[in-house]
């Protein structure tokens, strides 16, 4: 059975005639709001936070995996590049 408005109001007017004005509203505040079911519980946080772990570990391994093929394309472009000038370099000296 859902709970409304209506409802919460209608129970808070009895416990108010049961246990007294402060006591019902104190006993009120302690109920969860209507549309509670919409809150996380921490239960639902716990669970996204090792799936949140997990992806940032999958994350952080993809990372590492293609920061070693890009340092290793970046090493042998620098090497050929070097090569390439010095035999430029080579090639002008003979000229001379």
């Amino acid at each position: 059975m859902a709970v409304d408005e209506r409802a919460r109001h209608e129970l808070h007017g009895r416990l108010d005639d049961v246990l007294g004005r402060e006591e019902a509203t104190t006993l009120m505040s302690l109920l969860p709001p209507v549309g509670c079911a919409d809150v996380a519980t921490k239960h639902d946080l716990d669970s996204l936070r090792i799936e949140l772990r997990a992806e940032i570990g999958q994350l952080r391994g993809e990372f590492h995996r293609d920061l070693g093929v890009l340092t290793r394309t970046l090493m042998i472009s620098m090497l050929t590049a070097v090569i390439a000038v010095a035999g430029l370099a080579f090639g002008a000296a003979r000229l001379i």
